[in-house]
């Protein structure tokens, strides 16, 4: 019970990390320890279709671990209806906080994942350099604007789950460069079942098929995509800088003005430019906060096994 509740609390900060834009629910479960078995247990869903036609539901149980995630994606799902309006305010009202905190936490991240890596070379190098540059550039990219049709939805929700399962890279930014965040976080806060179904219909497409080529690539290619996955890590802190000045705004589905296109400042300029406060010793205090939170969690976990051992 005390092992489902502390599975369960994962869950649930995956979820708050996943309606972040910028933040992963990937870097989530790297770090609380669970992102191995996250994989491995996805990939083995479709392995259990067969013995579950056949009525065989224990093996069918047993084959997907199906326990492990019912329980973590119940915490998922519990976080983002529950936190979506709470997290939307945060980001409005109390911006660099939020972003100082998350900056704090992706910073360790990737350092705990860097050293999951067993050698250095120069092909490890350049998958590093590779992730940092693939995670730059899909944070300073010009959003689009796809239509909100079923299509949309569907394709939108393939995509934007395989970046909720990679460390570094935000699902939810990925809607927002689609165009489509507000149309989904809008279906969350009013229960618009008909966008939801369409959307967890392509995030289901997206997660199994996705879940098994990364699993496979961490099996075989196990340092190489570890220095991919540190380096996303790195470039994606481009997104979450606390201190940023809105160049161009959108107006979304309720007539709000939105951030579209922004860049980051020095907290000196920002105070010099915008007029406001920089919070600069609140920021420091807990982007410090999401340092200790993360090395405390990795402390409580225990010594993490290596990805390639349980893969």
């Amino acid at each position: 019970m005390k092992s489902a509740l502390l599975l369960y609390a994962k869950g649930m900060a995956m979820g708050a990390a996943d309606v972040v834009p910028g933040v992963s629910g990937g870097t989530v479960a790297f770090i609380t320890g669970i992102y191995d078995e996250l994989l491995r247990s996805i990939s083995a869903v479709p392995y259990a279709v067969a013995p579950l036609l056949r009525g065989r539901v224990a093996e069918a149980w047993k084959t997907a671990n199906a326990t492990f995630l019912l329980v973590l994606f119940a915490g998922i799902l519990t976080s983002v209806f529950t936190l979506a309006r709470l997290i939307t305010y945060l980001l409005e009202h109390h911006p660099i906080p939020v972003w100082s905190f998350f900056f704090g936490l992706i910073l360790v991240s990737v350092h705990l994942v860097g050293k999951e890596i067993q050698r250095r070379n120069l092909s490890r190098i350049l998958s590093f350099c590779l992730g940092i540059g693939f995670a730059y550039w899909i944070t300073v990219a010009a959003p689009m604007q796809w239509s909100s049709g079923g299509l949309s939805l569907f394709l939108a929700g393939a995509i934007a789950i395989c970046a909720m399962i990679l460390p570094g890279i935000s699902g939810s930014f990925i809607l927002v460069l689609l165009g489509l965040y507000p149309v989904v976080l809008g279906a969350v806060k009013n229960l618009d079942v008909g966008v939801l179904m369409t959307f967890a219909a392509g995030c289901l497409l997206g997660l199994l098929s996705f879940a098994k080529l990364l699993s496979w690539m961490l099996k075989h290619w196990r340092d190489l995509t570890l220095a991919f996955l540190t380096g996303l890590m790195l470039g994606s802190l481009n997104k979450v800088w606390p201190w940023k000045e809105t160049l161009t705004w959108q107006t979304n589905s309720h007539g709000e003005r939105t951030p579209l296109l922004q860049q980051n400042l020095l907290p000196a300029t920002y105070g010099d430019l915008t007029g406001h406060d920089p919070q600069l010793l609140m920021a420091i205090l807990l982007a410090i906060g999401g340092i200790v939170l993360v090395l405390g969690l990795e402390w409580f976990a225990g010594r993490r096994q290596p990805v390639a051992e349980s893969v």
